[in-house]
């Protein structure tokens, strides 16, 4: 009978073992699933600004759901909130955009928000134990003198997340003040990076990327540290789900300037999240929606303490974050020079140039490399054997302003090899400085010359590859036309 019920325990230990996780898994589905009735829609694209979020925070004062104070204010005098929610033991503190051009959790933050004041949808049970177990502390847009100007330092020049030991920022006093008074249990330090990054040596870029920060050189790992491994072990199971391959993770390399590496070693478990790119989600909406799935996910293993069950060594199964990356590689081109020929590839980036107070951008590319590039990838190739790549003409007409080069009929031009189109010297656009026009055209100012020879390393990448004497495509400001599946109605074309 004794071994009849230590085999009948035994089985109960597996099966609540298998359900916790079949369950972790349903509830992230579930998420995903629900996400749209949950995100905030007045946050569609990532270039807000502290003022579209604070009647975001001004409309929930007063809801018994929520406390909401402010922790300070910035240096240039703009309010820090943080919103709490939930009465239980565990203390879990959010913050995002200490780096202000890094704003996909913000608009995760509002989402998950939304998703606590929900009811009679499914997920009760789910709410109800996450608030009686857990205290979220959001800290929604740490940095909002850089968010103001979309750039990722603050307002006096500083990174504020090198700025952990010396607190030389308002903003860096005030996170660490939060960490002094809460004593959080977990803390999650929500970032974007580089859209360029890749999930180790591979084609596929790192959408998410993890870190499981380090207190010390020797890259000690405490009981604190490891429940950031498990945490983070538990996300990239259910993120795999969705961006297969595309989950990496930060060399963990310590630095002592860092807020994540200090939290760390201040006693709170602490994750660093990165939102990555998602080629066709330059605005992050699909990325937003991971994030929404997998912090509640992970405040799930929190509230119910199932993150134990994960094994700290998978977490260096997640392969690193890699530069293998441009956002467009042109492959076994022909050039043609000096009487001689041969092959290259070229590496080009999009890179984005602020306008109009920064709430705007506009894309200015470059070709990046030039020679062999077979260890590297393009988020979008072309395949230009048997093609040769040559500087486009430049049309021998001189435009008066932007209104007539809008007119034009650009795949005509682009399919004779003309990329350039001059604008006549009393156009008036030199104020503009480096700007942009929306048809997929190299506009040169009036005395502005074109690349010597084949446009190269450095040089913008706007060019043709033809085949014989026929156009295939067309590479303008690093996008690409081809004139044989033309579909640009709206080009990214660039003023010089």
């Amino acid at each position: 009978m004794k071994l009849f019920i230590s085999q009948l325990f035994f089985f109960f230990i597996i099966l609540t073992t298998v359900e916790s996780k079949a369950q972790s898994g349903e509830l992230a589905d579930r998420l995903y699933n629900a996400h749209e009735t949950y995100k905030e829609s007045t946050l569609t694209q990532r270039r807000f600004k502290q003022k579209d979020i604070l009647p975001l925070i001004a409309k929930r004062q007063g809801n018994p759901l929520y406390i909401i104070e402010k922790a300070g204010d910035s240096f240039e005098g703009r309010p820090i909130q943080m919103i709490t929610a939930g009465k239980g033991k565990k203390k879990v503190l959010l913050w995002t955009q200490m780096h202000g051009d890094e704003p996909t959790a913000t608009m995760a933050t509002f989402d998950i928000l939304n998703f606590l004041e929900g009811k009679n949808d499914g997920f009760d049970d789910f709410r109800k134990e996450l608030l009686e177990k857990t205290t979220l502390y959001f800290v929604p847009m740490l940095n909002p003198d850089g968010v103001e100007r979309y750039q990722r330092r603050t307002v006096q020049g500083i990174d504020m997340n090198r700025d952990a030991a010396a607190r030389q920022t308002p903003e860096a006093v005030i996170l660490k003040g939060l960490v002094d008074q809460l004593k959080p249990d977990f803390g999650f330090n929500l970032h974007d990076q580089s859209p360029r990054y890749s999930a180790g040596r591979s084609p596929k870029a790192a959408t998410i990327s993890f870190l499981a920060t380090s207190y010390d050189y020797e890259l000690s790992i405490n009981a604190v540290r490891e429940r950031s491994m498990q945490l983070i072990v538990g996300m990239n199971k259910i993120l795999q789900k969705y961006i297969p391959g595309q989950v990496a993770r930060y060399s963990d390399d310590h630095e002592p300037r860092g807020f994540g590496d200090n939290v760390q070693k201040w006693g709170t478990t602490l994750v660093l999240i990165e939102s990555g790119g998602y080629v066709g989600d330059p605005e992050k909406q699909y990325i937003r929606k991971l994030n929404f799935m997998a912090i509640l996910s992970a405040l799930d293993k929190i509230a119910d303490n199932s993150l134990t069950k994960e094994k700290r060594d998978h977490y260096y199964d997640i392969p690193e974050n890699g530069r293998w990356l441009y956002d467009l590689v042109v492959r076994n081109a022909t050039v043609k020079q000096s009487g001689k020929s041969f092959t290259t590839d070229l590496g080009i980036n999009r890179n984005e140039v602020n306008y109009a107070n920064a709430s705007k951008f506009f894309y200015y590319s470059k070709i990046e490399d030039f020679g062999d590039l077979h260890p590297q990838y393009g988020s979008q190739e072309i395949d230009a054997t048997g093609l040769t790549v040559e500087k486009g003409k430049v049309y021998p007409t001189a435009y008066k302003n932007l209104g007539e080069i809008s007119k034009l009929n650009a795949f005509n031009l682009l399919k004779e090899g003309y990329t350039y189109i001059r604008l006549a010297p009393d156009a008036g656009t030199r104020s503009l400085g480096l700007y942009f026009i929306a048809s997929p055209l190299h506009v040169l100012r009036s005395g502005q010359a074109t690349p010597a020879g084949t446009p190269g390393l450095g040089n913008t990448a706007t060019f043709i590859l033809k085949k014989g004497s026929k156009v295939k495509y067309a590479v303008v400001n690093g996008f690409v036309y081809d004139m044989e599946n033309y579909a640009a109605t709206k080009g990214q074309g660039i003023i010089e």
